[in-house]
């Protein structure tokens, strides 16, 4: 980073902090209805914020559920295109009464930023739009081409993203998919993660007998509802951590060596 672009930084770093904090002070809960406006004010933030950060073809775009932003800038010919992906929906803030300060009340502590979304992922987010702005104000162009896909319901599966990332291959085609929504080791040491194990939730339910049986008369021909939530537990994944279940890694391929001349992937998540 050029010394001209940290002077920009150090002399707009206090503008930089409260308009995070303003970000913060949304309460966009995408999992609860009556955030609904909340989560729409946070869009449109971000959709000014891009705009005034110098990007291009900015849209808020509406689907079943909360609204994705996108945005680029496609100025830098012959030079990669990074996607940076994050999100503005925050989790519930309870239980309210662990909260040293209001949640969405952003408030400075020994150097920390302690506010609902300020780790995960509006100020992550953020610094992605505010280095876009540095890089432009100072050098009048980026030095490499940026596409912008910000999404609202990550803290709810994401299925819109999902579905919009499945529809828009040429639009979203990039060379680096660049997430930050993780955490350092420690401070002052760079972390690239480059990948996180997904889950699934599911609920079963076992059904037994209506009232207790003796163990000694009905325990070998009665079936015991405990025993078989058990079994079905064990058959998930055997003991190197395998998932057992039929069909899993039919369509999983393998990770390619980025090899050939091809330029390799790095999901930063």
């Amino acid at each position: 980073m050029s010394q001209a672009t940290n002077a920009f930084i150090d002399q707009n770093k206090d503008r930089f902090l409260d308009e995070l904090k303003d970000f913060l002070r949304i309460p966009s809960i995408s999992t609860l209805p009556e955030h609904v406006s909340d989560v729409q004010r946070a869009a449109a933030f971000v959709a000014d914020s891009l705009r005034k950060a110098g990007l291009e073809n900015v849209e808020i775009i509406p689907t079943a559920k909360h609204p994705l932003v996108y945005a680029d800038w496609l100025h830098a010919p012959g030079k990669p295109t990074v996607l940076c992906y994050g999100h503005y929906d925050v989790q519930p803030p309870d239980p309210l009464e662990l909260w040293t300060t209001p949640p969405f009340e952003p408030t400075i502590r020994d150097g920390n930023l302690y506010a609902r979304g300020s780790a995960d992922d509006k100020g992550q987010m953020y610094m992605h739009v505010k280095a876009v702005e540095a890089l432009r104000a100072v050098n009048g162009k980026l030095p490499v081409n940026v596409k912008f896909l910000i999404e609202g319901e990550e803290e709810v599966g994401g299925e819109s993203v999902a579905k919009y990332v499945a529809e828009n291959p040429a639009k979203l085609k990039a060379d680096v998919a660049l997430v930050s929504d993780t955490s350092l080791y420690a401070e002052g040491i760079p972390t690239l993660c480059i990948g996180l194990r997904g889950l699934v939730y599911t609920e079963i339910e076992a059904r037994g007998a209506a009232r207790d049986l003796h163990s000694g008369l009905y325990g070998g021909a009665a079936p015991n509802a405990v025993f078989a939530l058990v079994e079905l537990l064990a058959k998930l994944k055997d003991h190197s951590g395998r998932i057992m279940i039929p069909g899993m890694y039919g369509s999983v391929e393998q990770p390619a060596d980025g090899g050939g001349g091809e330029r390799a992937h790095i999901f930063a998540h």
